[in-house]
């Protein structure tokens, strides 16, 4: 793999070490294109790591679809192909915005991830009631409750076949099964007690990836996805849990790292020992979610306006950035994939947890490209 040498972020007037050659201090505060700037992200870092970002069909048209085209070369969906999205009612696949996504990964010869096959959010209420219309979950007979186990890992593995057999050409990364830890959980092993769980234990887990390992092409990896993988007590428990299902082979090919991280957490030192973990059984790792907020938790205050956002905030933005890409591509053997959970600035789920958390006002600004698609001092900083 090829390294490249790394300069220490600097702020202020040295931000103009980082601009096209021939622009002056001054022009540091101008303005640049994300189309305009002369370093593609995916090149940058193509002898380490794919560098993806999540998309809405929207996308596809205009400066969104123009930056994608220049600086990615993997996407995956932000919400159209989780659950509801796809089979709303049992039996009825939706998959007209699904297929936008995986067109414009063909035309533009891009990776694409599939998020997400099983999910305890964002998933019908018709998985969990049994042929009564009665929830599964509230069942007392011991014979009920197996013949409901039996139905809804039944649907499980039609969902998930319909999907992939349908995708295994195209896809090339799936999440299998998303965010199955709960360190707040119950019991002592963080195991989320959704409906899935609650019916079936962790079969849900074992059906669903052997399902998906059936129907899928042979090239393609299958991962578990979460947050706050890097921090105990919940790396503990998913690494407990995929180490157990690796050991019974379970076909699981990876780990996703979700990374929505602030600039002050978690540390440097957690990241890098969370990789080396899951790597540690032979898996690879994927960042598949990452931003960085600019707040801590919860994110308040949050600045009303993107307008408002000092400059020094994206300076201290860029040296966060700055040293997560550079451990990144210390670890790139053990990284296949590195994606941004968004484009610009102007898109984030961010605004809507600024927004709850401060009275209905307030903004996040998570990524390298601000809301009018300029490189912002995180882009110099992680192109070097």
């Amino acid at each position: 793999m090829l390294k490249v040498l790394r300069k220490p972020f600097l702020t202020g007037l040295a931000l103009a070490l980082f601009l096209p050659a021939g622009l002056s201090n001054v022009a540091a505060a101008e303005p640049i294109s994300a189309l305009d700037v002369e370093v593609e992200l995916d090149e940058r870092y193509a002898d380490s790591f794919d560098i993806g970002a999540a998309v809405e069909p929207y996308m596809f048209e205009g400066k969104d679809a123009d930056v994608l085209k220049r600086h990615f070369n993997s996407i995956v969906a932000e919400n159209v192909m989780k659950p509801i999205n796809i089979q709303p009612e049992e039996g009825k696949f939706t998959f007209e915005e699904a297929d936008k996504i995986v067109k414009f990964a063909k035309e533009n010869d891009m990776e694409l991830r599939f998020h997400t096959l099983i999910w305890h959010s964002q998933v019908p209420e018709w998985f969990f009631l049994d042929e009564e219309g009665n929830k599964m979950v509230d069942e007392t007979d011991p014979k009920q409750r197996e013949k409901n186990k039996k139905l809804l890992l039944k649907r499980l593995e039609t969902h998930v076949k319909t999907i992939v057999k349908r995708y295994k050409n195209d896809v090339s990364s799936w999440d299998v099964v998303n965010e199955v830890i709960d360190e707040y959980a119950p019991n002592d092993k963080g195991l989320r007690e959704s409906p899935w769980y609650q019916i079936t234990g962790t079969d849900y887990i074992k059906v669903a990836f052997e399902t998906a390992n059936r129907f899928a092409a042979k090239d393609a990896k299958l991962y578990i996805n979460d947050y706050n993988t890097e921090v105990e007590p919940k790396r503990t428990h998913l690494y407990n849990l995929v180490k157990e299902l690796v050991e019974e082979g379970v076909p699981i090919d990876g780990v996703g790292h979700q990374a929505h991280i602030q600039i002050g957490w978690p540390s440097l030192q957690e990241i890098e020992d969370s990789i080396n973990l899951f790597a540690g059984l032979g898996l690879d790792n994927q960042i598949t979610e990452l931003d960085v907020s600019l707040y801590g938790w919860p994110p308040r205050p949050a600045y009303p306006t993107y307008d408002e956002i000092p400059e020094s905030e994206f300076e201290r933005q860029a040296v966060r950035y700055d040293q997560l890409f550079e451990l990144y591509e210390e670890l790139g053997d053990k990284i296949s994939s590195v994606t941004f959970w968004g484009v610009a600035d102007n898109h984030t789920w961010l605004n809507d947890r600024a927004e709850q958390y401060n009275d209905g006002v307030g903004v996040d600004a998570p990524f390298v490209f601000d809301n009018k698609y300029n490189a912002k001092p995180a882009y110099w900083a992680i192109i070097d």
